[in-house]
């Protein structure tokens, strides 16, 4: 049985959702890297926050265990939450904290549905859409992570220091953690497909299979050859 499984979001909700996702634990470790995402999950009934990452999250999920999540998309969490996503940087929170008893009772309702929560958070976006030029430099970065931060304001019609400060609170860290964490996640979809880490490092855009190491150490707590 495959105990980890994505589903596309409706095409409405596309910009703004990466995913939804499902897991049905087996007892082993399941290590959690940085993704430049915030995760909506519900366990046990209870709605929590996985927040933006920058260190590999080991977690441990019992056998049995049924855990449904929705992966926002880069940009998309201080609207849908309600709070700076930079607030959340490298934690886990309860839903309950942030929206009170409309939190407790959105995980209650979910259960192990992944709809019901999508939807949840779907009318959330109504209330409060996103910054669409956060959503757009997200994109942009994640497609090329050497985009410099200053071509990119210009062409977003933003200034720097601008462009810096939404994107800290839409993404939950600066343009340039973001681009390093999408460089990073590249190569590790690269390496799980069985590329040698020499041709990781190129296809990533890194400067050399050392480079490479270093923040795959750095970001994941193992080597390359340990993702591999």
């Amino acid at each position: 049985m495959v105990s980890y499984r994505e589903h596309a979001p409706p095409p409405d909700l596309a910009p703004v959702v990466r995913c939804t996702w499902r897991r049905v634990g087996d007892g082993r470790e399941v290590l959690v890297l940085p993704d430049g995402c915030v995760d909506v999950i519900v366990v046990d009934g209870e709605a929590r926050i996985a927040g933006p990452d920058t260190r590999p999250q080991p977690t441990v999920v019992p056998a049995g265990a049924v855990i449904t999540g929705v992966r926002l998309a880069p940009g998309a969490a201080a609207a849908a939450l309600g709070v700076p996503a930079d607030d959340l940087r490298d934690l886990r929170v309860t839903l309950e904290e942030l929206w009170g008893a409309a939190g407790r009772e959105a995980g209650e309702r979910a259960g192990d549905d992944r709809l019901a929560l999508l939807g949840a958070l779907a009318r959330r976006f109504r209330e409060a859409a996103p910054d669409p030029r956060v959503l757009a430099a997200a994109r942009r970065l994640a497609g090329a992570p050497g985009t410099r931060v200053p071509a990119l304001a210009e062409a977003l019609g933003l200034g720097e220091r601008q462009l810096r400060r939404r994107f800290t609170e839409g993404v939950g860290y600066g343009p340039k953690t973001f681009a390093r964490i999408a460089r990073f996640r590249a190569a590790v979809d690269l390496l799980h497909g069985g590329a040698a880490p020499a041709e990781a490092a190129y296809a990533a855009g890194y400067a050399d299979q050392p480079h490479l190491t270093r923040e795959v150490v750095a970001l994941a707590g193992r080597t390359p050859a340990a993702l591999g």
